[in-house]
């Protein structure tokens, strides 16, 4: 098992509302794009759906594609990506899609972390094995 941690910056997005009432949570649909540094280098792009509770809080699932290297493997992968927003940061869990590897990345499995503290800056951690 190998482990790759660094940062990535979020460079654009944008969110929509698909269903918002009172008295229910608020739906929303969010896509953004990434540039990753660390051990991971690359752009990522990502589509979640984000269920806000009545607290401003929220619960989200998405997909994130990352396309470019790991430790130096050239590729793209597509992990699903689940975490919670507190009404100030966000951390999630990653899941390396089984079969999504491209590349000199084909094969690999895996899961992780990554946590936003505010702004656009997110740290991560992938622990992953190529096989």
């Amino acid at each position: 098992m190998s482990t790759a941690t660094g940062t990535f910056t979020v460079i654009g997005g944008g969110e929509e509302t698909i269903r918002e009432a009172p008295d229910e949570v608020r739906l929303t649909r969010v896509r953004g794009s990434q540039r990753f540094g660390g051990a991971i280098v690359g752009d990522g792009s990502v589509e979640w759906v984000f269920c806000y509770r009545p607290d401003r809080t929220a619960r989200f699932l998405g997909f994130q594609r990352i396309e470019g290297s790991i430790d130096g493997r050239s590729g793209s992968l597509v992990m699903e990506s689940v975490g919670d927003h507190d009404g100030k940061r966000s951390k999630g869990h990653w899941h390396v899609i089984p079969g999504s590897g491209t590349g000199e990345l084909v094969g690999i499995r895996g899961e992780g972390t990554f946590e936003a503290p505010g702004g656009p800056e997110v740290t991560y951690r992938l622990d992953y094995e190529l096989g």
